[in-house]
This record gives C-alpha cells, sequence and structure tokens, in this order.
C-alpha cells in the first residue's frame, strides 16, 4: 500500500477520534467505578501532575497513591535532570534579580528615548523591545521547564493555577521583565501554602501593581481598578457581598502603593518619613496615601498607613465568601466544570478550618468520592494536552528547544502569560473543545509522532539537532496505558500503518484529550 493510498486511512481515524474527543472516554468512565483499579491509580495521576510518564507512574507503584499524594501536597526541593537545570541557571532571569534587571531596562527606555537621530532612535527603542521579549521567552521556557520535568507536579500545577488566578498579561509597560521573577516568587513558593501568604506576595509585586494601575493610585487621585479585581477575581468572588462603597474603601486604603523603577527616593514629609517603605522594587509613598479612616466590609479601619492593607488582607483572605469562591475554582480545576456543590462546601470549610492552607484543602479534594467519580472526565485546556504530550512522549529526556511549546500554546489561544484581561484564562471544556482547536491538537500530534517538532533542535545561527523519535509503544503503553483505552482507540491503533500514525493515533486519541 503506497502513502497516498494510506492517507484515506488516517483521516479516517483521526475523525473516529475528534467525533470522541468531546466527550468522556468510556474506560475513564469504567475505571473511576472500580476505586483500586490499576487503571484509576493512572487516572489519578493524570489528574495530579501535568501527564503521566514513566517516572512518575514507577513512582506511584512504588509508594501508592496516599504516599505519592503527601509527597506531591508537601513537596521538598525541586531535582532536575541535570542538562534541563543548566539551561534555566544559563537564564538572564535566575542569574539577575528582579529589580536590578528592571532598572537596567528602565535605563535602556530611557537612553533610547533620548536618542535625537531617527533611525537611531527607531534601533535603539527596537532592541530594546527585543531584549524584553528574550526575557519573557526565558520565563515562559523555564515555566514549561519545570512543568515537563519536575518531579513536583502538583506544585507545578498549582503554580501555574495562581498564576492564572491572579493574572497579569506581559504586554503592559515592562511586566516582560517582571513576569518570572513573579511566578517564582510571588506564586510558587506559596502555591500549597496559606492563601493569606500568597495573597500578601501578590499584592505587594511590581507585576501586579503595574497591571492593574495602582501605581496611579494617590490620595485625591483615586484608582479603582486593583481594589476592584483584588475582591472580585481574587478573593470575595462577584456575588461575595461586597458593595462599590468598599471598592472605593479599599482604593483609598491602596492608595500609596506602588513600585519605584530607579534609584532616587522621594522626597517624604518629615512627619511621615518613618512610614515610607522600599523594599526591591515595591514602594509604599505616605505622601501618596490617604490617612483618613475607612469603613470596609462594615468595620472601620484606622488610617495609619501600611498597616491598613494587611488589616484589609486579613479580613478578604478570611471571609467565608473567600474561602468558598477558591474552593470553588479549585473544585472546577480539578473536578470538573460544575463541581458538586457538596464537595465545594466540604473544600471551604477546611480551607477555614486550617486558615486558608491551600494542602488541606486539595486533601479534601483529593480524599471525596465526587473527585474519583470525575476521573478521565475533565477535558484538557492547551496548556495541559501540549505539555502531557511532551511528558507521555520523551518522560525524562531533556528537550533543548522550548518554542515549539510556546508555538502550540499560542496557536490554541493560551500563551504563558498572553491574557489580556484580569480574570485568567477559562477552565470550562466549552472553552477549548472547538473543531479549529482539535484540528490543531491533530497537528500537534502528528508533529510530535513524527519526531520532527523542533524540540531537539536549538536555536541560533548554527542550530544543533540530536535525533529524538517519540518511543510510546513502550512498556508504559503496554503495562500502564493500553488497559484504559476503549475499543475505537484500539482500533484506530492497530490500524496504523507506521510507527509515526500510530504516535499521531495515540497523541490524538480521546484519552489523550481528557484527564
Amino acid at each position: 500500500m503506497t502513502p497516498k493510498q494510506l492517507l484515506p486511512t488516517t483521516l479516517m481515524c483521526l475523525l473516529l477520534l475528534a467525533g470522541c474527543a468531546a466527550t468522556a472516554p468510556p474506560a475513564a468512565q469504567h475505571a473511576a467505578a472500580a476505586p483500586d483499579n490499576a487503571a484509576q491509580g493512572i487516572a489519578m495521576l493524570e489528574r495530579a501532575s501535568w501527564g503521566v510518564n514513566g517516572g512518575s507512574v514507577r513512582q506511584l507503584q512504588k509508594e501508592g497513591w496516599s504516599a505519592y499524594l503527601q509527597a506531591q501536597l508537601h513537596p521538598g526541593k525541586i531535582s532536575l535532570p541535570p542538562a534541563v537545570q543548566a539551561q534555566i541557571d544559563a537564564m538572564t532571569i535566575s542569574q539577575v534579580p528582579l529589580d536590578q534587571l528592571v532598572m537596567s531596562m528602565e535605563q535602556k527606555r530611557k537612553e533610547s528615548a533620548a536618542v535625537m537621530d531617527d533611525m537611531a532612535k527607531q534601533q535603539a527603542q527596537k532592541d530594546y523591545q527585543q531584549e524584553l521579549n528574550r526575557l519573557a521567552r526565558e520565563a515562559a521556557t523555564r515555566s514549561l521547564l519545570l512543568d515537563v520535568y519536575s518531579p513536583n507536579q502538583l506544585q507545578q500545577q498549582l503554580s501555574w493555577f495562581w498564576l492564572n488566578h491572579f493574572s497579569v498579561h506581559q504586554g503592559k509597560h515592562n511586566l516582560r521583565a517582571m513576569v518570572g521573577d513573579y511566578e517564582a516568587n510571588a506564586i510558587a513558593p506559596h502555591a500549597l501554602g496559606k492563601f493569606r501568604d500568597l495573597l500578601g506576595a501578590t499584592v505587594h509585586h511590581p507585576a501586579m501593581l503595574r497591571y492593574l494601575d495602582n501605581e496611579a493610585n494617590a490620595v485625591k487621585r483615586i484608582n479603582e481598578n486593583y481594589a476592584r479585581e483584588l475582591m472580585e477575581l481574587h478573593t470575595l468572588g462577584v456575588n461575595g457581598g461586597y458593595s462599590q462603597a468598599d471598592v472605593q474603601e479599599l482604593a483609598r486604603i491602596l492608595t500609596g502603593v506602588g513600585v519605584n523603577l530607579g534609584g532616587d527616593t522621594p522626597k517624604v514629609k518629615p512627619a511621615l518619613q518613618s512610614q515610607y517603605v522600599r523594599r526591591g522594587l515595591f514602594e509604599f509613598n505616605p505622601n501618596r496615601h490617604d490617612y483618613g479612616d475607612k469603613q470596609f466590609l462594615g468595620q472601620t479601619v484606622k488610617g495609619r498607613g501600611l498597616a491598613e492593607l494587611d488589616e484589609a488582607l486579613d479580613r478578604l483572605s478570611r471571609s467565608p465568601a473567600t474561602a468558598h469562591f477558591i474552593s470553588g475554582k479549585l473544585a472546577q480545576y480539578f473536578v470538573g466544570d460544575n463541581p458538586p456543590a457538596p464537595l465545594v462546601a466540604r473544600m471551604a470549610a477546611t480551607f477555614q478550618h486550617s486558615d486558608g492552607m491551600i494542602a488541606d484543602v486539595l486533601q479534601t479534594m483529593f480524599n471525596s468520592p465526587e473527585f474519583r467519580q470525575s476521573l478521565g472526565k475533565k477535558f484538557k485546556d492547551p496548556m495541559h494536552y501540549v505539555v502531557s504530550a511532551v511528558r507521555l512522549s520523551y518522560d525524562d529526556k531533556p528537550i533543548l528547544n522550548a518554542g515549539p511549546m510556546l508555538n502550540w500554546l499560542s496557536r490554541m489561544g493560551q500563551p504563558l502569560y498572553g491574557r489580556q484581561t484580569p480574570d485568567g484564562y477559562p477552565m470550562t471544556d466549552a472553552s477549548w473543545a472547538s473543531p479549529g482547536q482539535m484540528t490543531t491538537r491533530f497537528d500537534i500530534a502528528r508533529t510530535i509522532g513524527s519526531g520532527s517538532a523542533g524540540l531537539f533542535k536549538t536555536d541560533g545561527p548554527q542550530p544543533q539537532e540530536k535525533v529524538a523519535f517519540p518511543q510510546l509503544a513502550s512498556a508504559l503503553y503496554y503495562q500502564s496505558l493500553q488497559p484504559g483505552l476503549s475499543p475505537a482507540t484500539r482500533q484506530a491503533l492497530e490500524q496504523a500503518a507506521s510507527p509515526q500514525e500510530w504516535n499521531t493515533f495515540l497523541l490524538s486519541s480521546p484519552e489523550m484529550m481528557h484527564r
């Protein structure tokens, strides 16, 4: 049979799989009904991680689900393959502290603006923008490398979840120089800890303050942008019981909270000098603060400076509305579009009893029957599809170029740090299950499956490429994955005419579209 004669078979199989993709795989539904079988263990691993690979399956088989989950909920130091760690260590964002990096970029911006010659000015400004792009690409590359190779898979999933919850858009101002530090130091260290600590870290980070315009918020020139999103999107939720007056009062509390991108300290009134705060790029300027008393969420906040913000954050993070809102978003992310109300209520109760300990809330969720019943039914958003496909295809073999992954995410509408509105990317199945989305996924599956994705080809004038054909028909497949596949998927795989086609069918199967 010639390649041209094989083409209709390929298309037939892909269309068959596409028709199944919007519904949960039958095998996954069956697995959820049997609490202790091997297929369900794989399904639980798929949900708790960015996707199964050989190493994670061996770890699960060695430790058992309970011990594996505890290690994920309370992770130790990240240990990466040396070649991956070397890539990260070589990055500018890994070597230069945020304040130095941003200040040097700000100096470049000012110098480019001061150039008199038009052509020279255009080149200087272009160089400045390209350097910002390079820093943002470093951040996105580091994020993906950690997602693919870190053994702390749950922490990495939660880091992305919170990055999406406390979303910033890299295209504003100079945020491209800040997003790497925002993810690495404001989000990731607190991803499984106390919600109050996570909230505070985002409030004090210059990326968030610049993105939501709080650096422009000052007494007699109130800017409500951040105050509104802090309650509507980050804590209480849109139905959290606050009023427009609360937005205005929180904006007053936030006056003077901003950033300082230079080395100079502002001149502060002598009576307020002891209240001035500068930590890295974060600045509290008492000259810009409204020192009047505020009525926030039904209680008085005495006007006294930056301490007002801590009081407001304490109140927001410990509100029952916040417990319910955050628990609902976590359940939607891990369980389903419309998570069962009793599950959300139990998670919210744990949130309050534990003072917002995220790992405890997740423990309640993972232990629930609702979680087990949902296994295999949650449609993967682009991020989950791309990362899971690379993890399954290459296990711990270090990729040399994350560029193809970044391009795939952009094609599917979910680039890192790319959501322009502060609400973050949607997590519902319907947002990502369109025919166009599926066509792109099949193209990605075909590209990875044929070994021509470019993941092992370096950038630069003299690129180097390593041979890296994905060995998907492995012991992992036959021992752990094949038992959970539907008859339709098995039939399609049996019809594959080459290893490349077999890889493509597996990576584009309904089971690969769900977690």
